[in-house]
């Protein structure tokens, strides 16, 4: 009976672990721009990322989402390390995808912050095109 339960337990923590479909390790100076392209359904939505300020161990970002202007700041120690955005207008029946935005670290030498963007996405709706990073002037 404790094998059965072991094995049971075992088995929902490995499927209900990943949560995420992909993650995207990003790493940007001032003013680079990373581009994501979602695309679903008929819709192409364009998701942009940059930061502008790294003071008093915040990070001050601006993000761009269907056209929809942003601003976070983020902080390594935990509050307020991450942000969300939703990709699809909520649904009543389902969980909508979504991106997580994650601050991990900043380099003062290089003068990069690094994040790791999670894409949650249990129905696999999304198709996610990565573009090559531009400099913002």
């Amino acid at each position: 009976m404790a094998r059965l339960f072991f094995v049971v337990l075992f088995s929902m923590g490995i499927l209900g672990a990943n949560e995420y479909r992909t993650v995207y390790p990003i790493t940007l100076k001032k003013d680079e721009q990373v581009t994501f392209m979602v695309k679903y359904d008929v819709y192409v939505r364009e998701f942009t990322l940059r930061w502008t300020l790294f003071i008093n161990d915040g990070l001050v970002l601006f993000h761009t989402y269907n056209k929809n202007i942003f601003q976070n700041i983020l902080y390594l120690n935990g509050i307020n390390q991450s942000f969300k955005i939703f990709l699809k207008p909520k649904g009543a029946r389902y969980e909508v995808p979504y991106f997580l935005v994650k601050f991990t670290k900043f380099d003062l030498e290089k003068n990069e912050a690094k994040f790791k963007i999670f894409l949650s996405d249990k129905r696999f709706e999304m198709y996610i095109e990565h573009k090559k990073k531009t400099i913002q002037k």
